[in-house]
């Protein structure tokens, strides 16, 4: 699985949607990638837009944590409570729900 960014320009502005895709060895041989799940827009022009907050479970304290996710190349808000940059290119899913 891999984080796959689409990037569009639309009346001058750019907008960058991401989603979580997977790779598929199809029986003719060819590959083909599929969208697992959906992420959505991430733009410095619209913070309430972009800004995903989510609940992580932390596997040592057994308990949940509310952090809103940042790229790596954009800089936290000073709004953001709890605000993490990501490094986008070094996630990887796993235990994934069907």
């Amino acid at each position: 699985m891999f984080l796959r960014s689409h990037r569009r320009v639309k009346n001058g502005k750019e907008h960058r949607y991401y989603s979580l895709e997977e790779s598929r060895r199809l029986q003719s041989g060819r590959v083909v990638q599929r969208r697992v799940l959906y992420l959505g827009e991430i733009n410095a022009g619209q913070p309430a837009a972009w800004r995903k907050t989510l609940e992580v479970f932390d596997e040592q304290q057994h308990s949940y944590t509310t952090l809103s996710l940042f790229p790596e190349d954009r800089a936290v808000p000073a709004g953001a409570e709890d605000g993490r940059q990501v490094k986008l290119s070094e996630r990887k899913l796993r235990r994934a729900r069907p």
